[in-house]
Formats: structure tokens, sequence, C-alpha cells
């Protein structure tokens, strides 16, 4: 499908009927449907392959056009017989006025669309079928067969009432009233997980995903406890496409070798994240990973200078104060602690840049580290005032911290602003440069010759 917004400034009623005037100043085209699903997954970094069902218009073309923007490899069959799906809407003042709706659902030959699979489904890591009951899939159990015979996980977004035709799909995920327009209406939570689990065994399904709006979700696994996930979300601007967003989630979770439980976290924490979106959105890893960090479960520690690249850049987007420092960190004392924490002060996120065992032996001479890069990583990774920790193999920082442009960088010492790696890049840039003191008193190698001794 294709979503169009309309944005504009509504401020008059028309003179011809009850409605508000709008003053469009802005188009925007985003994918929709399972086009959405397969934008959330390449948006959190999953190889994405699409099959569907479009029309031979200028709709499709432009589909096309945004999808392979986003490198999806998009396998259409095209069908002269109705329109690509388009559904407009009218946004003003943060709030949609009107959807105006273009298709044709009828169930149209599914052989284009099981052949599509057919000659992907081997090389995939995790099939979703998005259901919206518009008519492609109208060979869902053949569908199914394809990845069962190939030992591919198949999750499926149902759609209607009659849910025997996704019997053998590894993870179903409806929403409550999904489900319980087939199981009966559940008066409890003690209700909800019995039935539940009577669909599980009836349609003989790996998993079900029941989401609960704002009570969360339930996962219910073939022989195994339920586990009920509370809503992640505090702030509801828009729920459009939060269903892909969770489908996505799991899949991409699933394909990369995660347990349901955990997929079912990531993708209920995502699905918090993409509703204070408006209108149809996507999450990334980095907005993930900043949500784990804020929560104490993660989106912390050790990076690579790939990794630790795109997420200073998320966290420049959400104008957050990022902090970089250096140094070999050998022996962890009360006075790096206090220092880290007085560089983390200055800002929202801090970076340290830790000499590997080559660099310190360079600088430090041959009995030294005392421990090895790994463990000096891990420690520093666990304490609270650091975000991210990143090796570098150079002398000094000056390469990877011209990459970076952080807003602050800070040294402990007698150094001169100055002196300091990297300082006039990061002042060139607009940052600035700090030289914090050392706590007294505390020192490595004061440390390492009372241990010699």
């Amino acid at each position: 499908m294709l979503d169009r917004y309309l944005f504009g400034s509504t401020g008059r009623i028309s003179p011809e009927a009850p409605v508000p005037v709008v003053h469009v100043h802005e188009t925007d085209d985003r994918p929709g449907g399972a086009a959405n699903v397969a934008v959330n997954l390449a948006s959190l970094g999953a190889s994405t392959r699409l099959v569907g069902v479009v029309g031979e218009d200028a709709a499709a073309k432009d589909l096309e056009n945004i999808l392979g923007q986003r490198d999806i490899d998009c396998d259409f069959a095209r069908a002269s017989d109705r329109p690509t799906i388009t559904k407009t809407r009218v946004q003003s003042r943060g709030q949609q006025l009107i959807r105006l709706d273009q298709e044709n659902a009828v169930a149209m030959p599914g052989d284009a669309v099981v052949g599509a699979l057919g000659r992907s489904v081997k090389k995939a890591g995790a099939v979703v079928l998005s259901d919206y009951g518009k008519g492609a899939l109208s060979e869902v159990r053949q569908l199914i067969s394809l990845c069962q015979d190939s030992g591919v996980p198949v999750l499926v977004d149902p759609k209607g009432t009659d849910f025997d035709k996704y019997s053998g799909a590894s993870l179903l995920t409806p929403n409550q009233s999904e489900f319980e327009a087939v199981a009966g209406v559940c008066d409890s939570d003690e209700e909800l997980v019995t039935r539940a689990r009577a669909m599980v065994d009836d349609l003989d399904l790996a998993a079900l995903l029941v989401t609960r709006s704002e009570k969360g979700m339930l996962l219910i696994e073939a022989g195994a406890e339920p586990v009920f996930l509370s809503t992640q979300a505090r702030e509801v601007y828009d729920v459009t496409g939060a269903g892909d967003t969770v489908i996505a989630t799991l899949a991409a979770a699933v394909a990369s070798g995660q347990n349901l439980p955990s997929a079912a976290a990531l993708a209920n924490l995502a699905a918090g994240l993409v509703v204070r979106k408006i209108g149809v959105a996507t999450v990334t890893p980095g907005e993930i990973s900043a949500a784990l960090h804020q929560r104490g479960q993660g989106g912390r520690g050790l990076v690579s200078v790939e990794e630790l690249l795109a997420l200073v850049e998320e966290s420049h987007d959400r104008n957050e104060r990022v902090i970089m420092t250096n140094g070999c960190f050998d022996v962890l004392h009360a006075g790096h602690v206090a220092y880290l924490e007085e560089a983390k002060s200055l800002g929202d996120r801090l970076i340290v840049a830790v000499n590997d065992d080559d660099s310190v032996r360079r600088l430090k001479g041959e009995s030294r580290p005392i421990n090895a890069l790994e463990d000096r990583l891990l420690v520093l990774a666990g304490l609270a005032a650091v975000d991210w920790v990143v090796p570098f193999s150079e002398d000094t920082p000056a390469s990877l911290i011209s990459q970076l442009l952080p807003d602050v960088l800070v040294k402990g010492g007698d150094y001169k602003p100055d002196e300091i790696a990297g300082a006039k890049d990061v002042l060139n840039n607009g940052g600035e440069v700090r030289v914090l003191t050392f706590r007294d008193g505390h020192s490595s190698s004061r440390i390492i010759e009372q241990m010699r001794d």
C-alpha cells in the first residue's frame, strides 16, 4: 500500500459544507501495509525482500522508488484489474481529519505470490505474512507450507475470523480484539491465557502473541509459561502501523537467533517508541538502544567504531550532548570512577576510548598492561557513568575523535587544552575541550607498585 499524507493548516469552515478548509503545504508519501513491515525491517538493519501485488499505475512506481531508496528488494506482481492500494490522510494541527482510500479488495490468483516466495524462501532467516484482507494472500496455506518445508520461521499478522488457514505457522500476532473475535471474549487474564493456549494447540502454532494496546502483550509458547509484557508507551500520538513495527521487530530478532521472550520484549519496546510518532513510522536500532539504556537494560557498553558513529549521530538527532574521554584505564580505581562521573555530568552520553594492549605497552612499558584489553573494556562498560566504550590501536585517539566529533572532549591531568589529542578538530567543529583534575591519592602506578612490594 501507499500511504499519502497531506499536511496543512486550517483556520476556517467551508461555506459549501460544515467541514474545515485545509491549506495543504506538504505532501509525504510513505510505504504502507506490508511495505511498512518491510521498511521497519530495513530500518532495523535486516536485508529485506518484499513480495506483493500492486496495480499498473503511478502509485506503484512511486512505492517501488521509495522502497528502492531503502535498499528493499521488491518482487511485485502487477495487476491490471485493480489500483495500487492508496490511503490518503489529511492532517492538520497534529490531527487526522479524513482518510481517502483507493482499492479493489477482492481475492486474486495467488500463483505469483507463491512463486515469488518459493524462489527466495530458502535464503530467508524468517518470513512475515502480513494479511490485510485485500486478496493478495489467497494461498496462505501454501505459503506456510513452503516455509515449513524450508525450515524457515513464518510469522503471521492475521486478518478476519478464519484463523484455521494459518495452521502450522511459527507465530501469530493478533491484537486482542482480533483474538477475541475468534476465541471469544475474555473477562480475565486467566481466561485469556486459557483460550490462547487452546488456540496454540488447535492451530498447531509454535507461539501466539496477543497485543493488548495499553495493557501490553501476552506471549504464549507451546509448552512454556505465559509471558505478560507491560506497555512501554507513556505518550501516544498515533497507533497507525504499530502492529507492523511489532511483527517486523519480532521477525528481525527471531532471524537473528533471539528466543521468543527476548524478541517479544524488543517488539514491545519498539511499539512503545513508534506510537509516539505521527503516521506510519519506524524505529531504528539506535532508538531501541537508547530506550533500553534509559530503562537500565542495555543500549550501552562495548561498540565498534561503525556502531559508535551511528549512535553518536542518533544522539545528536535527539539534541543530546556527547562527551568523550580516553585512556588506558589499566587498574581501575576510585579516582577513575570520580573522574568519569564528573565527565558524564557535562552532558548526556559519555564515550570512553581505550588504548589496546600494544599501545599501552608502547606508552607504559613491556610490563603493562596488567589487565588485558577485553577485561578493561568490560569493567568500564559496567560503570553507571559510561555509555559507550570503544578500543583504539594508535598511540592517541586523534583519528577516532576526528570521526566522532563529540560536543565535549575531556582529559584528566595537567594538560593544556591545545595539547590534547583531537582538540583542534573538536574546537573547529564548535565543541569544547575540558581538563579535569584526577582525585588526589589515587594512581594506577602506585597501586601496581604496592602489589609488587
